[in-house]
């Protein structure tokens, strides 16, 4: 069974994609939907196509996605959860369930810190997958939401400091994926 890990963002969205179908998660995708050159509705049509072509191509079983955080700035964190919801929607109508993790579980869970900082994050994605290089921020947090739905499906999540997930019913290279 694979997962399909997303780190939203309006302008870019990573993902990463998890074969679980053993104890040990192997590494099977990862890069990033670039989208900077368009308005927001279309940057929100593209990340639906790109993640509907990534569901195609991997058929993951699963999709796992980070839950929007407070931000500074009201207007950032408004085209956080409309990238969000078109990946949420994407993953509904193709019949995934939608698995949401907090960034402080995410961290928790891969770093065993929840205030873990992103090159933290990387390295425990690179060392846990066993992968030759890095790969690119937003590609190895999608990468790290995965793990952290791998985790929560052997029951790991629970015997850590916080809580469960929230869930919504219904080898590859790194590289930018133009939807």
């Amino acid at each position: 069974m694979l997962i399909l890990g997303i780190d939203p963002g309006s302008r870019t969205t990573g993902y990463g994609v998890l074969d679980v179908s053993s104890p040990t998660p192997r590494y099977v995708a990862s890069g990033c939907l670039r989208l900077h050159d368009v308005a927001l509705p279309q940057r929100l049509a593209r990340i639906y196509a790109g993640i509907a072509e990534l569901i195609a191509q991997h058929r993951p079983g699963e999709l796992a996605i980070e839950q929007v955080f407070m931000s500074k700035n009201p207007d950032s964190a408004l085209k956080l959860g409309q990238a969000r919801g078109a990946a949420i929607v994407c993953a509904a109508n193709h019949g995934l369930a939608v698995n949401e993790y907090g960034p402080r579980q995410i961290k928790q869970a891969v770093t065993g810190r929840g205030a873990a900082t992103k090159a933290q994050v990387q390295h425990m994605v690179v060392a846990v997958l066993g992968l030759d290089g890095t790969p690119q921020a937003d590609a190895a947090d999608a990468l790290a939401i995965a793990l952290t739905h791998a985790h929560a499906r052997l029951g790991l999540l629970n015997q850590g400091s916080f809580g469960g997930h929230r869930t919504r019913r219904r080898g590859g290279s790194w590289r930018d994926f133009q939807p």
